[in-house]
């Protein structure tokens, strides 16, 4: 085949891998700096837009980045076109406001105490120029607006002595010039003016203008963060998600054994749509671990559980949801049960693809990918920890087998990210015939090898054969002693629009971009 029949059949193949490079970090801590329990980042999120970032740490502060590379500068649109600006510009954010979400709270009635961590963060619809998001700790969701006031200053007026007026000279004045007039009860009124008390009396000239302050708006601005609504007292366990709806007006919270659903401008009450609850606490065999509605249809939502399924309701069957439009769950491996088995496949993350047709799951050992459309097993499916397996016990010990690490899908539904040891994340693509695999560390260098071979120079190879045989390395070092299992990259977020990962070591924030 000749000609434009080749061009036709050419984009037929997977997309070529992503070379990844380090972009920016803030918060970067200096070697041997000891790091904050309350400064740890414990959420992330990107608005629809991309042009603003969120974080919420364990101190229950949220912090905000806007996109910079996007502005015009102040230039005018002739200058603009003239200004040559590469191809390549990727994304740069900078530092935009913080401020204080959650404060830490006692439960009296519970003797419990409630912590300021901040879980999730969701942007909700701008509106006038303002930025509207949504924050929860355990307990707590807050709505928040964040706007631009312009600073209003305060002036005097400076009045000029030699035009004061003198109270007592003009009292006098009208006094010499007109007849005495008395009142009813035959007091003067000129008395009752100029002599107010025994202990009271005017200066020589009579007193200065009086000099009020005047209030100034100028072109200064300041952002001002205001909490518009509180959403309590709706769940007894600790939220584990929020989502907004679709329809701009309603968003779901979820905790172990509820969903709970509520409108953003009713505060004091909201409709409990899943309840997990048995009678009896006993027969408890599943809890809810991420919820997340569909990002299209405002009637469709999705839950994972501790027993790795999840369940795609209707709102429009029942208003208790307790039976599901869809179950997706991948059948058990004859023979392959161990003492590990359910825990390993409980879910820690799901999230909806930007057009709504996939769902994105990560459990402890894999990242896998489902259709809506096919309950029958996941389309694809990722191994990220697999040469773990044999660590388990260790890790039980230590409950790092209890570790949730986060995931994202790419704006174009290509690429799948998620987190593991070592301050490492891993892309995998997801197009059909892919077979891209990338490992990346959350440094300034992400490409850098642990572990060298000198049986083939890391300079010999490309970026991308770097990477694979790194993991390959790290397969293979079953006994984990070239990772650090203290350091977890939990948190991570892919840009709506463009090839940005943004993901969260400790105190430190991360972006990449290729």
């Amino acid at each position: 085949m000749k000609g434009g029949d080749e061009e036709v059949a050419a984009p037929a193949g997977p997309p070529q891998p992503l070379d990844w490079k380090f972009s920016q970090v803030f918060g970067e801590r200096t070697a041997g700096e000891e790091i904050q329990e309350v400064d740890i980042i414990s959420a992330i999120e990107f608005d629809k837009t991309g042009d603003h970032l969120a974080t919420g740490d364990r101190g229950g502060r949220v912090v905000l980045f806007e996109r910079t590379d996007a502005k015009d500068h102040g230039l005018s649109r002739r200058d603009l076109e003239r200004t040559d600006y590469p191809i390549s510009r990727h994304p740069e954010f900078r530092y935009k406001t913080e401020f204080q979400s959650h404060e830490p709270e006692f439960d009296y009635l519970k003797s419990l105490e409630i912590e300021e961590k901040i879980n999730k963060i969701r942007w909700c619809q701008t509106a006038n120029s303002a930025l509207f998001l949504l924050s929860a700790n355990d307990k707590t969701i807050k709505f928040w607006k964040v706007q631009e006031k312009k600073i209003k200053k305060i002036s005097k007026i400076i009045a000029d002595p030699s035009k004061a007026v003198g109270n007592g000279n003009v009292a006098s004045s009208s006094n010499s010039n007109s007849p005495k007039s008395f009142l009813a009860n035959g007091v003067s009124p000129d008395r009752s003016c100029n002599h107010l008390g025994n202990d009271i009396s005017f200066p020589p000239g009579g007193l200065p203008s009086l000099c009020l302050p005047v209030v100034v708006t100028s072109q200064e601005t300041n952002l001002l963060a205001r909490c518009r609504r509180v959403y309590g007292h709706a769940h007894d366990y600790h939220i584990n998600s929020i989502s907004n709806n679709s329809d701009g007006e309603t968003f779901i919270s979820a905790d172990d054994l509820r969903i709970n659903l509520w409108n953003l401008e009713i505060s004091n009450q909201s409709f409990n749509i899943v309840d997990l609850k048995p009678a009896n606490m006993e027969d408890l065999t599943e809890v809810i671990t991420s919820a997340e509605f569909h990002p299209a249809h405002c009637n469709m939502l999705a839950y994972s559980s501790s027993k790795g399924s999840i369940r795609l309701i209707d709102l429009r069957q029942s208003a208790l949801c307790d039976s599901h439009a869809k179950l997706f769950e991948e059948p058990e491996a004859p023979g392959s049960r161990s003492f590990f088995t359910e825990i390993i496949a409980s879910i820690s993350d799901i999230k909806f693809a930007k057009d709504g047709r996939y769902i994105l799951s990560r459990d402890y050992m894999t990242l896998k990918l489902w259709d809506i459309n096919m309950d029958s097993g996941p389309v694809a499916t990722f191994q990220v920890h697999e040469y773990l397996r044999p660590k388990l016990c260790d890790f039980y010990e230590n409950d790092s087998i209890f570790d949730k690490f986060e995931c994202c899908l790419s704006g174009d539904g290509l690429r799948v990210a998620t987190g593991s040891y070592s301050n490492l994340f891993r892309v995998f693509g997801c197009a059909p015939g892919s077979t891209e695999t990338t490992t990346l560390e959350a440094s300034k260098n992400p490409m850098r090898t642990q572990v060298q071979t000198p049986s083939r120079p890391s300079r010999s190879l490309n970026s991308i054969t770097r990477v694979v045989r790194r993991a390959e390395t790290l397969g293979v070092d079953a006994n984990g002693n070239s990772l650090d299992f203290t350091t977890k990259l939990l948190h991570l977020a892919w840009h709506p629009t463009e090839n940005l990962i943004a993901c969260v070591a400790a105190n430190s924030l991360y972006m990449y971009y290729a």
